[in-house]
């Protein structure tokens, strides 16, 4: 008596293929009107929703480029919301930064401690002593002032690249949650 039915998987599932079922598959459309394509896209509908819309990639696209995560709130929840977020992921921005537990002295980060060298300052050197021993050396080793003198203009190079270390390091710290500095 023969058996009705034999697949052809030889008795290993997996050796068909994904989707290769002869039931109908169930596709869920793009949530975007007129759009015919599947949506597999999901998108919350508002901030916190548990609703969802579908779209596909390009309409989906769209939606977060017009994202508004403060819609519907005035301003004061729009500022609560703010601070609630910044007081909620300050651990994440306390560990961008190396002083607690990085390289460096504890104050200043490994590259901050390596700008100083360049600009030949000590290590706990404030920000006005950076800015003038990096005007000092800039006029003295600009290329204007040394044509034709390839280790100065290696020289002053690093003099730019170390300034540039120090101040983007100043305005971190100088930087105070809410927008402002201090």
């Amino acid at each position: 008596m023969a058996r009705q039915g034999r697949s052809n998987d030889w008795g290993f599932p997996r050796w068909r293929s994904y989707g290769a079922a002869r039931e109908a598959q169930k596709v869920r459309l793009c949530d975007r009107h007129g759009c015919d394509r599947p949506g597999d896209c999901p998108a919350p509908k508002s901030p916190n929703s548990p609703e969802r819309w579908y779209f596909c990639a390009d309409h989906a696209g769209e939606y977060n480029r017009n994202w508004d995560y403060f819609q519907g709130l005035d301003a004061e929840e729009r500022e609560q919301r703010a601070r609630d977020e910044r007081r909620d992921a300050g651990a994440y921005q306390s560990s961008a930064y190396h002083g607690w537990g990085g390289p460096g002295d504890g104050s200043r980060s490994r590259d901050e401690l390596h700008a100083l060298k360049a600009l030949e300052l000590e290590d706990d050197a404030d920000f006005e002593a950076v800015k003038k021993s990096w005007r000092r050396l800039a006029k003295e080793h600009h290329p204007d002032v040394k044509p034709g003198d390839a280790q100065a203009a290696v020289r002053f190079q690093a003099i730019q690249a170390a300034y540039e270390v120090l101040r983007a390091a100043e305005e971190r710290r100088s930087w105070k949650p809410g927008g402002g500095t201090a």
